[in-house]
């Protein structure tokens, strides 16, 4: 497992981490047992994965919960980056002494003192200054210990160039992957500011590993998207699959393409298994080549870009 700098944060990280949002979510995940989800973490961590990524809303508290468990006695060996404003009760509140709350639950959830790095968890843009109640909040709770750095997990660049802009964020989150490359300058901006980027969704919801199409129809969190959505989806899944051809793995293509960016820290694709995982973790063995990622980066340019694609 090869690994980047989180910015000028000074921690360093696996470029492929381990995003917990499936933890102990049978509501949008599928069921997963207790022990199952402590092995599958255990692995991550037996292959070198050191970045894990959760949030108090994931699993109502039971991501964090079980991550807790996993890390029990290893605290040291793995960088724990969490999320406020979304509450384990479901409830949406960014009110500082929420958050303040937030922080103290997630804290006890992980057994441990301090999180490495501290996200908004998609905060109204009318946040995203340092002048801000929220940026303050980060800020005392930088000073008293509890965290190591803090910023925002957005969705868009342009939350991203408001955030370089207008706060001291060391580490933003943001969704972008083969069919959202809106970010890619952002992402750049970042990085010459010295600030960690991950991202998030990098398979586009399950689209980018191959195994859906435009027949596919979905339950649970996948449930979305409309008929036109997986019908235009399906289409762009062929462009890709033609461009990589029938031997190359999908989703280590994905991967692989954000990877190559060196803008990016690291990725946190979901897994439910250890198959799983372990074909994520195979895109760090490999790169794609000039030519491949030029061809990709046409798809959005051509189809995508200026146009709205529901994540």
């Amino acid at each position: 497992m090869k690994h980047r700098n989180l910015g000028n944060t000074g921690i360093k990280v696996s470029e492929v981490g381990f995003g917990a949002w499936q933890l102990g979510n049978e509501k949008d995940w599928g069921k997963m047992t207790e022990d199952e989800a402590i092995h599958l973490v255990r692995n991550a961590m037996d292959s070198g994965c050191t970045f894990f990524d959760t949030a108090p809303n994931y699993g109502a508290g039971k991501s964090e919960e079980l991550l807790g468990k996993a890390f029990k006695g290893k605290r040291d060996q793995v960088v724990i980056s969490s999320k406020c404003g979304h509450h384990s009760n479901g409830e949406q509140n960014f009110e500082p002494e929420k958050l303040m709350s937030s922080v103290d639950d997630s804290l006890r959830r992980l057994h441990t003192d301090y999180l490495d790095s501290l996200l908004l968890h998609n905060p109204p843009f009318s946040t995203l200054n340092g002048n801000s109640p929220q940026f303050e909040v980060l800020e005392k709770l930088k000073k008293q210990g509890k965290i190591r750095a803090y910023g925002a997990s957005v969705d868009t660049g342009v939350e991203m160039d408001e955030l370089l802009t207008n706060t001291d964020s060391q580490v933003i989150e943001v969704m972008f992957n083969l069919f959202h490359q809106e970010p890619a300058a952002a992402i750049q901006s970042a990085e010459r500011q010295g600030v960690g980027v991950i991202t998030k969704v990098p398979l586009d919801s399950g689209w980018l590993t191959g195994k859906y199409d435009r027949n596919s129809r979905f339950s649970g969190i996948r449930s979305r998207w409309s008929a036109e959505e997986i019908e235009r989806r399906g289409r762009l899944v062929e462009q890709v699959r033609r461009i990589l051809g029938n031997d190359r793995s999908m989703a280590q293509a994905a991967l692989q393409f954000i990877l190559s960016y060196q803008e990016v820290s690291t990725i946190i694709p979901g897994a439910k298994d250890s198959h799983q995982f372990n074909q994520n973790v195979a895109a760090s063995e490999g790169r794609l080549s000039i030519e491949m990622i030029n061809e990709l980066k046409g798809i959005w340019a051509e189809e995508i870009m200026g146009s709205k694609l529901p994540w």
